[in-house]
């Protein structure tokens, strides 16, 4: 455990990170951008594609054959900010660890494209894939942020359509309630160092456009039946203020019989394991999802 790492990262982001300060959403989408540069992305081979009539990027691993599997990954960003390219190092780090194939997808975005677009969109990517001959037991949804949230409505959505359910879920740090209902909105303010409650205001209105939150994709922490759901891996923080969306969603996903691992490490921030290189954690937690997506789609691919 690397407890000076986590000390001094929390040190670091403080001293980085400005109080927020509403801004168009046009300079918070440069702000970010920025900021998930600074990511490492480890070696991979990269190409463009279109998937769902959206763009959408294959990651592969360096060299050699790809193992059977497929990664779909939804990236984060408050549902109005980031893209394929942001999440680049997670969705990297995935596929180098577990050797599979991964497509980052670029789903439509607030507030052009409020909730839920970017959900249909998430669907329609996925069953392209399913109509593809994609064995969908082959198929991982893994995501962070505000993607971890829709690898959950995602799988809401297909099973609503009909569709057979992909084979395992990963998210980090997901949001996953727009009530802002959980005990860590309040318990993590000044602790978490990246979201204040007013932060996430802002962008969660961008995101609902006047809708109800209170409905079981805004709100699948609170509200969400998970009858029949693949497994779940949940790797979250105690530094955020979106724990409590995760702890809840793991006591639905027991309430529901679904397999599922909350997986917590302390004194981390939010998404930590793009923090590859300062801190170690980051790398146990991304070996531990590689891991679980290669025990639930190796035996199924």
């Amino acid at each position: 455990m690397s407890r000076q790492q986590r000390t001094d990262l929390d040190a670091i982001l403080r001293k980085s990170i400005q109080s927020f300060t509403p801004e168009p959403v046009e300079k918070m989408r440069e702000n970010f951008a920025s900021l998930m540069a600074m990511f490492p992305v480890p070696p991979v081979r990269t190409s463009d594609l279109t998937l769902a009539d959206r763009r959408a990027v294959l990651v592969e691993p360096e060299e050699g054959v790809a193992r059977p599997g497929t990664i779909l990954y939804f990236h984060g960003g408050s549902f109005a900010l980031g893209s394929p390219q942001t999440a680049m190092g997670l969705t990297a780090s995935l596929v180098t660890r577990t050797g599979m194939r991964s497509i980052s997808f670029d789903y439509r975005l607030a507030p052009e494209h409020p909730f839920p677009a970017g959900i249909h969109d998430c669907l329609a990517a996925y069953r392209a894939l399913l109509d593809d001959g994609v064995d969908p037991g082959a198929i991982a949804f893994a995501g962070d942020s505000a993607g971890g949230g829709l690898t959950i409505t995602t799988t809401l959505a297909a099973r609503d359509a009909g569709l057979p359910l992909p084979g395992a879920l990963v998210a980090f740090s997901p949001g996953l309630d727009h009530t802002r209902s959980g005990g860590s909105m309040d318990a993590k303010q000044g602790i978490d160092p990246f979201f204040t409650k007013e932060g996430m205001a802002y962008t969660g209105a961008m995101y609902l456009d006047g809708q109800e939150p209170n409905q079981e994709l805004a709100a699948p922490a609170v509200l969400a039946d998970l009858t029949g759901f693949p497994p779940i891996l949940l790797q979250v923080g105690t530094n955020e203020l979106l724990l409590d969306d995760s702890v809840r969603l793991a006591q639905r996903a027991r309430d529901a019989e679904v397999d599922v691992i909350l997986d917590i490490t302390a004194g981390v921030p939010h998404v930590f394991q793009a923090f590859i290189g300062q801190l170690d954690e980051a790398g146990f937690a991304l070996d531990r999802a590689a891991l679980f997506i290669s025990q639930h789609l190796h035996a199924r691919s």
